[in-house]
């Protein structure tokens, strides 16, 4: 089986931990000591750093780390008009961290591109170092979903939208335009980062759902048929994998539950060509979920941990890859290998250092040449 343009066999969510002068220029801008050009220019000198870390370790789906943003979500989704973040949700279980809140105070709008600029600078980095064949610059954007779960109906101004269906068309329209000027700047893989079909696998997110008022039943074709239209304008060549993230904040959680509660809509509904999913531990359930996968389609298995500092135990991991394949309608030509999540979903990052971070990273290249040989993809 030929992996789609851009998914390889040792592959990664994307974010990386942020280097101390990164956090120091986003404090001075954040207080008015300097200026937004001034903190791009740090951003810049650094992404260009770890562009090549991600070529050396091996990699070939290379990203900007998330450098430039605080958070994976916030950051991006501001730029829509109609968008505001305002103040605290309320306190999300089990550890007590409470991120800043989306409201929808207006019409949906999309005035210019968010990311091309920052793909372009990307791919550009890439195109420096010496060994640059086979590779993809891999733009991460939050799932559409993203604008409306947290709050649900209470958080969409109901003079822009007394009824939620122009709401949800227009949210598909401003990433149909997004995606639309990524291509033409040259994207070809787009990765949607997406809490909320797998938030709606736990059993008391669910619960928390249905008190705003929520179909929990209903709430993933909906969320599906949201994230089909968002991309149903892409050219052929250009390629959507969606990650499912239960929480990554300083290496702690927010969420637990297999995938069976949203599997069929997630495998067989859903029109994305590859699925980062979680599975580095108990929480994620078992492998049964991938039954459901199409025989055209890839998972990205979530083995490895980029919450721990520990290294991973390399025979269990392939010992679990080769479960998974028993799974699978294809076996292990439609498995790929990651950490369950990035190393850093918000600036503060995970709770390990960046050397350990690079083990980590070396081991699971290592691993999937020991599997699937040398050619990890294209």
């Amino acid at each position: 089986m030929v992996l789609p343009t851009g998914v390889y066999r040792a592959d990664h969510v994307g974010s990386f931990l942020r280097p101390k002068a990164i956090l120091e220029a986003r404090d001075k801008a954040a207080h008015q000591q300097s200026t937004p050009e001034d903190l791009r220019k740090v951003e810049d000198k650094y992404i260009a750093n770890i562009v090549h870390k991600q070529l050396d370790a091996g990699l070939r789906s290379i990203t900007d780390g998330e450098f430039r943003r605080a958070y994976f979500h916030l950051d991006f989704l501001q730029h829509l008009s109609g968008i505001e973040i305002q103040g605290q949700t309320g306190t999300i279980r089990p550890h007590g961290f409470s991120p800043p809140v989306l409201a929808v105070t207006g019409k949906l709008g999309h005035p210019k591109p968010i990311q091309v600029d920052d793909l372009q600078f990307l791919a550009s980095s890439i195109t420096s170092h010496p060994h640059t064949s086979s590779v993809t610059p891999k733009v991460c954007i939050p799932s559409p979903t993203m604008v409306h779960f947290r709050g649900g109906r209470a958080s969409i101004d109901i003079e822009s939208y007394p009824d939620l269906e122009p709401f949800f068309e227009d949210l598909a329209r401003v990433y149909q335009q997004e995606l639309d000027a990524l291509y033409r700047a040259g994207s070809r893989f787009v990765q949607l980062d997406d809490t909320n079909l797998a938030y709606l696998c736990d059993t008391e997110m669910r619960k928390s759902a249905a008190e705003r008022n929520e179909d929990v039943s209903s709430l993933p074709q909906k969320y599906a048929e949201l994230i089909n239209a968002a991309i149903s304008k892409r050219p052929k060549d250009m390629k959507i994998g969606i990650h499912l993230c239960r929480g990554n904040y300083r290496s702690k959680w927010f969420a637990s539950g297999g995938y069976e509660p949203v599997a069929e809509v997630l495998f067989k509904e859903l029109d994305v060509d590859a699925y980062f999913l979680e599975y580095d531990d108990a929480r994620s359930g078992g492998f049964e979920p991938l039954r459901h996968l199409p025989d055209h389609k890839v998972v990205i298995l979530g083995l490895m941990s980029s919450k721990k500092n520990t290294l991973d135990d390399k025979r269990e991991i392939i010992e679990r890859l080769r479960q998974a394949a028993s799974v699978c309608p294809r076996g292990l030509e439609q498995l790929c290998l990651s950490h369950q999540c990035g190393f850093s979903s918000t600036m503060e990052g995970n709770e390990l250092s960046e050397e350990e971070q690079w083990k980590k990273v070396r081991l699971e290249v290592e691993i999937a040449k020991e599997v699937w040989g040398e050619d990890l993809g294209r």
